[in-house]
């Protein structure tokens, strides 16, 4: 491992210093990706990862939350707005591979392919890799799909269960990329099904060369792009979980895009004539989740007590310096949807204890509390951030197990119910409000595999933002939205912390790079320049 390290410093060092190898781009991301085949990825490290390979009917416009068309060049939707009919690009070719060499460009097959294998448990491709499409469930998509048809190789029909406001930004999300059903099906006959997992093929800007676990993703540009070859020949994903190691590699001439630097270099990148920094408020939340089914969490007297007990501010003030508001509901300022009327909890340790002892728990409480091993933009030091929280609770009597695991384990653990008290956070993916609520607090996510890791089910607040995703008019989704934010705050399943600017640190010499509000790093279009 070390040596691949080294040459992996070689070679973006060499890149960074002109030469044959001036094509290629680093970017120094944060974590491993669970996975590449954004099917099965649920974490914005993942998703990122994908990409490059990817693309869907719809997407979003760079650095916005508009929708424009892509692998679908136009659409038409019913008048009771169930029924969605897309009309495919022609000729847009998939990547190939040492397995594989596509006999056809993209079409209405491959779209029908790509939906019924995360949809319905008897395709030939659902259980291949152990998948479980937790975002595909999460996101309510088994239950909202009636039927899903190629009605001739460039035309797709898709009809709805029942209307849904945010199902084409649904379409634009990383888990609903187009896949080869040819490469699928040369893959099964094959006896080697895991490959579309393992060595996915897309129809995006770049194409995977090499994963290699904690060192690297890499990927070249493929020649047959439907917008055009990219400047970029070869693009390089270091895998550096330390934000404070990014940031050295970035001065050092180690890599060209840094992701999520700390709030102690953000003086620093200013100041350097070398560098750039990009910020945007960000499109996100970072949470304490309680499982609301372990008692005693389940009193909400107990919850309300921990709110009130930790002193938010404070982590604000030492973790986000400048960097971070306080939170007080569960989707950020930056949404339409937000509960403007809404204000923090105030920091009240002696009001903290009179709940906990009209609960029955004067003597205290034994937990545990888990943390993130990584930085991430809603959560930039997992564990000082817990070590805060466990100072704040034990002057209640609650005693905190500080744990943690690698970033792959620690999110199957916090998915599988494997916690009691859990850093968490989350990153829009479509900048619709349902989003948040839905998939982090709704009924459907709270079954084991879900994003709704304080497994609350409040069926008062599910039907209100059920109701939500039905209705086209966005003041009566704001009426709606602003009555589940109260229930949210009546019932407390979460410890809401901190909304994070997003901040991405980059060499001057990057051009074409724009930062996008829903947190993913995008370097279709790049290029480099002379530093």
């Amino acid at each position: 491992m070390l040596r691949q390290l080294a040459l992996l410093v070689m070679f973006a060092s060499a890149c960074l210093t002109g030469g044959a190898a001036a094509q290629t781009f680093v970017y120094c991301s944060e974590g491993n990706p669970e996975a590449i085949n954004p099917q099965l990825a649920i974490t914005g490290t993942a998703m990122d990862a994908s990409r490059p390979m990817f693309n869907n009917l719809v997407e979003f416009a760079p650095g916005t939350t508009d929708l424009r068309p892509a692998l679908a060049e136009s659409w038409t939707v019913s008048e009771d707005g169930k029924t969605y009919t897309f009309h495919l690009r022609p000729n847009v070719s998939f990547h190939s591979n040492e397995s594989f060499v596509p006999t056809r460009p993209m079409n209405a097959d491959d779209v029908v392919f790509s939906l019924t294998r995360q949809w319905k448990d008897d395709h030939p491709y659902h259980n291949v890799s152990n998948a479980r499409f937790d975002y595909f469930k999460d996101s309510g998509f088994g239950e909202l799909l009636a039927s899903v048809d190629a009605l001739d190789e460039r035309t797709v029909r898709i009809v709805l269960t029942r209307p849904e406001a945010p199902f084409l930004a649904s379409l634009a999300m990383p888990f609903n990329a187009i896949l080869s059903a040819e490469y699928a099906d040369r893959m099964m006959q094959a006896g080697t099904p895991e490959r579309l997992d393992t060595h996915p093929i897309g129809t995006g800007p770049f194409e995977l060369a090499d994963f290699r676990k904690d060192i690297m993703v890499r990927y070249r540009a493929f020649p047959d792009y439907w917008r055009g070859r990219q400047k970029i020949e070869t693009l390089v994903f270091s895998i550096t979980p330390t934000a404070s190691a990014r940031v050295t590699k970035l001065k050092a001439g180690e890599c060209h895009v840094s992701a999520f630097p700390g709030a102690e270099d953000i003086a620093a990148i200013k100041a350097d004539d070398g560098l750039r920094l990009y910020q945007l408020p960000g499109f996100n939340i970072g949470y304490l989740g309680i499982n609301t089914t372990r008692p005693p969490f389940d009193d909400v007297r107990v919850r309300r007590a921990i709110n009130l007990a930790i002193d938010r501010q404070a982590i604000i003030d030492a973790v986000f310096p400048g960097t971070g508001t306080l939170a007080s509901n569960p989707i950020p300022p930056t949404s339409w949807a937000f509960d403007q009327s809404a204000e923090p909890v105030a920091h009240d340790p002696a009001a903290a204890r009179a709940l906990l002892a009209e609960a029955g728990h004067a003597d205290g409480i034994t937990t545990d509390l888990w943390y993130m091993p990584v930085s991430r933009p809603y959560n930039p030091n997992g564990r000082r951030i817990a070590e805060m929280i466990a100072d704040d609770l034990e002057e209640l009597g609650i005693r905190l197990e500080l744990k943690t695991a690698e970033w792959n384990d620690y999110r199957i653990t916090m998915q599988d119910g494997g916690v009691t008290l859990a850093l968490y956070g989350w990153t829009g993916d479509n900048g619709d409000p349902d989003n948040f609520l839905g998939t982090l607090l709704g009924c459907t996510a709270a079954r084991i595999g879900g994003n709704n890791i304080a497994r609350w089910c409040n069926h008062e607040f599910d039907d209100l933002i059920r109701e939500a995703r039905e209705v086209s008019d966005r003041e009566r989704r704001r009426e709606l939205y602003d009555q589940a934010q109260a229930i949210f705050r009546r019932e407390v399943p979460w410890v809401p912390i901190a909304h994070s600017i997003f901040t991405v640190a980059a060499r001057k010499s990057v051009k074409g790079f724009v930062i996008d509000p829903l947190g993913y790093h995008n370097f279709e279009g790049v290029s480099l320049s002379d530093d």
